[in-house]
């Protein structure tokens, strides 16, 4: 299953909206860059495991 990472789950001065979707590995390299470049989180192990804590299952669109 596909997973999802929403920004706009995790409080942002930004107010970001980006959400990620895909295979799990994908989500969590893809978001963890993310909150790197975009939020000034440092991209590392103790982050990583916090979006994929965080992850959600998405919902197929063709449901």
């Amino acid at each position: 299953m596909r997973k999802i990472a929403d920004c706009r789950d995790f409080p942002s001065e930004t107010k970001c909206t980006l959400a990620i979707s895909g295979e799990e590995e994908e989500v969590v390299r893809a978001a963890g860059e993310h909150a790197a470049s975009v939020h000034g989180h440092m991209d590392g192990p103790e982050l990583r495991e916090q979006i994929r804590a965080g992850l959600k299952d998405e919902m197929p669109q063709h449901a």
